[in-house]
This record gives structure tokens, sequence and C-alpha cells, in this order.
């Protein structure tokens, strides 16, 4: 899987990120200002009250925030919020600097490669000592997917599910079958993979491999096996090297584009993706990402599909990830109002209404309902994908430890010395885990 626009940025921030999360070492939750005493829930203020909110995203998820700000400030009206927003790779350095001095905004957008960082480090509030967040309509196995070490400090937003995108456009227009996907291996994947290659001789190769966080959590928990436990790296070798040897296969074989190919257009955008320039008919993909591909494709019918599997999904190794999470600042001077907003931004339907699917697929399943009927065809059928995905997923896995936010580019630059044979498969695992393993112990210390 070639890294989608939003994965690239991630990479890309990465490092610059990891240096400046080091200030935060400093930070602690003192005694959780606000709280009326340790044990006490905060309560609600009738005086005026200025809450700062910040979020990354595009040009349209601004408006779109700022319409719920306002429709939340109705309801509330002593509660001012003043909304702070950048792009992916200025926001997390903005948000290092000002967590590290003292001055983080009470409400917080954060994402599950920074959560434990933030939270490790005492950060951010404890959101279950709070009255004024309703967690109870979120399904536990997402819920948990918010807790570092146990504790709740961000609140699912959204949820998205891995799979694969289908060109059916394409498979038409090469005469070609989709095979039994709700009982297909990857061996069969495989296969189709190089009858569309061999069938286009060579115009439209049939897949790119694996590349990211959360198919390598899938990887593993198919295997029996979870990336991480007792925040430490628990995938074993073996498993990890044959993550590494399908991507090898498939580029070998011309399932997938040749290794040089793969790397030129790493971190692309999605316009510029071979998936989206008809050069390649299957995509792993977030499902919450059809409505884009659809735009980039010109329209193409876009289906769908689950990941194979050895066992004809008998196992329940799925997960749904929460495509971004609501924080609150352990340093909020007003953590009761900043819990009410975040519960009306993920549990009231008129907030759901207002931002549709711009954060992904409302993690909370009667707002999802809510919406659905008036969301685009390519919004409702990543809404029906995930809804569907509902009825595989186990327990929740944990989340990206302190340390390891940089996984991402981690597997991509792996990945590319596999793919260049400089490293096999075996040796590769084995360095990888040692360096994540290393950079986890590094920020634990």
């Amino acid at each position: 899987m070639r890294l989608t626009t939003s994965s690239a940025r991630r990479t890309a921030a990465a490092a610059a990120t990891a240096a400046a999360l080091i200030g935060l070492t400093a930070c602690g939750t003192g005694s959780q200002p606000g709280s009326g005493g340790e044990g006490e829930a905060p309560e609600l203020s009738e005086e005026a009250v200025t809450l700062r909110v910040t979020w990354w995203g595009g040009d349209s998820r601004h408006p779109l925030t700022q319409e719920a700000i306002e429709a939340f400030e109705a309801k509330h009206p002593n509660i001012d919020v003043v909304g702070e927003f950048a792009d992916w790779g200025g926001y997390w350095d903005k948000l290092a600097t000002q967590t590290a001095g003292g001055n983080a905004p009470d409400v917080i957008q954060m994402d599950e490669l920074y959560l434990a960082s933030y939270a490790d480090r005492g950060a951010l509030y404890d959101l279950e000592q709070t009255s004024q967040l309703d967690t109870a309509a979120l399904d536990p196995n997402i819920l948990d997917l918010g807790r570092s070490n146990g504790t709740l400090y961000g609140m699912p937003i959204s949820t998205t599910a891995f799979g694969i995108l289908v060109n059916t456009d394409l498979l038409d227009e090469l005469g070609l079958t989709l095979p039994d996907t709700t009982t297909w291996t990857w061996d069969d994947l495989s296969a189709f993979a190089e009858e569309i290659s061999e069938t286009s001789d060579g115009e439209i190769v049939g897949i790119s491999p694996l590349n990211n966080g959360y198919s390598l959590q899938l990887w593993a928990r198919q295997h029996g096996e979870a990336l991480f436990s007792d925040g430490g790296v628990s995938i074993s070798p073996e498993t990890l090297a044959a993550y590494f040897q399908q991507a090898l296969d498939w580029t070998k074989s011309g399932a997938a584009a040749s290794a040089s190919h793969q790397a030129e257009l790493a971190g692309a955008s999605i316009d510029q993706s071979d998936f989206s320039t008809r050069k390649q008919a299957l995509l792993f993909s977030q499902i919450t990402q059809i409505p884009a591909y659809e735009a980039a494709t010109g329209g193409a019918t876009l289906e769908p599909v689950k990941i194979p599997t050895e066992d004809a999904n008998e196992a329940d190794y799925s997960y749904l990830k929460p495509g971004m999470y609501w924080s609150v600042s352990s340093t909020s001077e007003h953590p009761a109002e900043a819990a009410l907003f975040v519960d009306f931004m993920v549990n009231d339907p008129e907030a759901g209404h207002i931002l549709q699917t711009d954060r992904g697929i409302p993690s909370n399943a009667a707002v999802r309902d809510a919406i659905v009927a008036g969301l685009e065809p390519g919004q409702q059928r990543a809404a029906d994908f995930v809804a569907a995905e509902e009825a595989y997923i186990g327990e929740a896995p944990e989340i990206t430890p302190n340390g390891a936010s940089e996984l991402d580019k981690l597997i991509a630059r792996y990945l590319q010395d596999v793919l260049f044979e400089s490293q096999t498969p075996d040796e590769a695992a084995g360095a990888f885990i040692a360096e994540l393993d290393s950079a986890i112990g590094s920020a634990n210390q």
C-alpha cells in the first residue's frame, strides 16, 4: 500500500515532532486544575468561560468545525470557544511547544500515534474524572483505544476500518471477476493481483504492499499476536518477516509495481497515486477514504472489501481504529466545560449533522445512524462497511506506546530495504524490532 496523503504527512512530520516532544518531559498533571480537589469531579461554572480548542485539517474542516462550535455556544451562552488550527506538520510542532510551555489549548484534537506520548508525560486530563462527558454510547472496544495505561485520555471522535478498495470499472475493462472476498485467502489475493498485471500486459498492476501501522496491527492479530503488549513491541520476528516477505513476493511476481517505481511514488498525493491514475486496480486503504479516491479517480466505481485471511474470517482479528480523538489538557482551568464540549462534538446529533464524516465515521453509532441517510454514496458505502465490520472486531489492541510515534516511518524505511534487497525479510524484521524497542525504551527512561 502506498502511503495515503494523510499517512505521508504523518511520516514527514514524525521526526520533527519527536524532538519537540522531549520538552514535554517536565509536564505534569499537578492537581488537575478546576477539579475541586483530588477525587472530586469538576463542576460547570456559571461565570463566563473561554475555551481554546485546537485541531488540524484541510480547508473544508475549519468552517464545519466553526459551525459546530457556534451550535455548542448557542446551547451554552456563557462559554466562548476560540478555535485554533493548522496543517498536520505545523500542528504537532506548535502543540509540543505550547504544552512544554504550559500554554496548551483546553481541548486538543489528538492522534493515536501521539496519544500515549502526551498522556504518559502527564499532559492530558483523565476524562473519566468528569461527569460532563458521557462515554456509554461507545463500544468498549472503541473506547478502550482512547486509553493509555488504563486511563481514558482520548475520546474517539470517529472510527474507520481497514480494507481493500476495488476499482470495479478497471476489472470490467479487463474482463476479470473479483474472487469471493468473504472467504478469500492471501494466496487468493496474490494470484488475482498477478492475473490483473498479466491480463493488462503490465499496464495495470494488481495491488501495492501493506505498509503502515494499522495494517501491521491487523497482520499480527491474524497470526494470533499483537504488535504491542505491556508498552513494548510484541510481534514476533517470524510474523514481521512474513509481512515483509509478502511485499517482496508481490514486487517480484509483478502483482505490485517494481521497487524503483514504488520508491518513486512513496509519499505521493492521492491524485498522483497509481490507483488514482488507473494504473492499479486494488488498494489497501482506510475505508473512509472512499470519497477522496472517488474524486481522484474521476468518479470510478470503488467497492470496499475485506482484507484476506487464512481462516475465512473466523477469528475476531479486526478492530475499528479511531480516526482521531478529542483530549483535554491537564493544565486546563476549565476541565468541566472542556469535557462538555467534547461530549457535544461526539454525542450530539446536531454536531453530527454539521460535521458529517469530515473527521471519519462517527464513533457514536446513534449519531452515525442519524446522519447516514444524508451522506453521499461513497460516504454511505464507507459507513456501511464500518458498521458491518463491527461483527468481526475483537478486543482493542494496545495503542502506539510512548516512543513509537515514528512507527509508519520505520515500516516504510525497512520495507524499502527489503524491496531493494539490501536486507532480507528476516534481517529487516530483527533490526526493525530492535530499533523500535530502543526508541520506546529511550522515551520511557
